[in-house]
């Protein structure tokens, strides 16, 4: 299987990828670093992307930013910020991918737990993962030629230590059991899931 994965180069990409990349053709994309880059915020890098790497089975997003601000400090310009790149570019990499990607393959986007479990200055981004998992519910339906879509939403990960602390009384999840899920949406048949790992 060739898979894509977008966000390679972070945290929780590296660790995806390198279990995909056991079994299968893994593609590392980030935004400076990988086997190519990309600006999803910028459509016409998105579709320069998928250009160059031709048809794919499956991609895995794990990139977005969105900013972690109280809501009195909270600006539109701020919002429209993670609202173009962890919600809108995570979308385009399915509006623009659904475009080149083969029959029975599948996007697996990834949300948060702050779509569900708000904290405080979190608002943007609880906005911006409930906004993916909506996406992911609706467009699922839509997709042809059998292509799949879900998203994954994980706590805060044990890798990242310091932003537990952001996250008052949530038990922090395994990478491993972050990675289970991906593998669940890639290889699995389900779709239009919210896959989520608490």
């Amino acid at each position: 299987m060739k898979i894509i994965i977008v966000g390679a180069t972070g945290t929780l990409g590296k660790k995806v990828a390198d279990a995909f990349a056991t079994k299968h053709e893994v593609i590392r994309v980030g935004h400076t670093r990988g086997d190519f880059q990309v600006d999803i915020t910028d459509e016409s890098s998105i579709k320069k992307m998928f250009d160059q790497i031709g048809p794919f089975d499956a991609l895995i997003s794990t990139t977005g930013k969105g900013p972690f601000a109280k809501i009195q400090q909270m600006t539109g310009d701020n919002m429209k910020k993670g609202l173009l790149d962890k919600l809108l570019g995570q979308i385009n990499l399915v509006l623009i991918g659904q475009h080149y990607i083969n029959p029975s393959g599948s996007f697996t986007l990834t949300s948060g737990i702050l779509a569900d479990h708000p904290v405080a200055a979190g608002a943007a981004l609880s906005t911006i993962n409930g906004g993916l998992n909506s996406f992911v519910i609706a467009a699922a339906a839509e997709l042809q030629n059998h292509v799949r879509l879900n998203a994954i939403s994980p706590n805060v990960v044990e890798d990242s230590p310091a932003y537990f602390d952001s996250f008052p009384g949530e038990t922090p999840v395994s990478m491993d059991k972050v990675v289970k899920a991906f593998e669940k949406s890639v290889l699995g048949i389900v779709t239009g899931q919210v896959i989520k790992v608490y």
